[in-house]
């Protein structure tokens, strides 16, 4: 059964509790959120999860959805329990752990979101191919070149799989007088894995 979709994507930036921890931005979370499908009952991952912003909007789509946030910093931890607070989500476990750790203790997963792997992606990939469901999907934001040509490697010799990726580039426009300035945001990689 399909997710019927009363939060609608995209909840501005400025609108979560952040502090110094890295967040996924808004237009990268629609793309994200876009290609994990997300349906009624889906156990979720979110590895790498920072401020908790694809935890948060992942677990809006539907009650009945089950949000594992696993982050391994404290500051992150604390981020993402007062953002699901804010928005009043109560279907997130927060898990203050460091990927792969953990997540062989957890039910199996429809969807796995991978946003932070510290240099761990292989491992975490493995684990994650063993965790997902048939038929389930990995969606993976990289920032870094090496991120991006570890993470293919790997996926290159699974068999199991069948995956595309692709680089989005954002830029955004603010008023200033009666001009509009460009600010680019950082390139991302959205890698999406589907389990034959």
């Amino acid at each position: 059964m399909k997710v019927n979709r009363l939060h609608h994507l995209g909840i501005f930036d400025e609108d979560f509790i952040r502090g110094k921890t890295p967040m996924t931005k808004r237009e990268v979370r629609i793309l994200s959120l876009n290609e994990a499908k997300i349906e009624e009952n889906s156990v979720v991952y979110d590895i790498g999860a920072g401020t908790g912003s694809l935890s948060v909007e992942a677990a809006l789509l539907a009650p009945s959805v089950k949000v594992y946030a696993i982050e391994k910093n404290s500051e992150g931890v604390e981020l993402i329990k007062q953002n699901a607070k804010k928005f009043n989500v109560k279907n997130i476990e927060v898990l203050n752990k460091t990927a792969p750790d953990g997540m062989d203790e957890l039910p199996f997963a429809d969807v796995i979101l991978i946003g932070g792997s510290g240099g761990e992606v292989a491992k975490i990939l493995k684990i994650s191919l063993e965790k997902l469901k048939q038929n389930g999907r990995i969606v993976i934001n990289t920032v870094t070149i090496e991120t991006l040509y570890e993470t293919i490697a790997y996926l290159k010799k699974r068999s199991e799989i069948n995956y595309y990726f692709y680089e989005v580039a954002i830029n955004r426009y603010f008023k200033t007088g009666k001009y509009h300035l460009k600010k680019s945001e950082n390139p991302i990689s959205i890698i999406v894995v589907n389990k034959k």
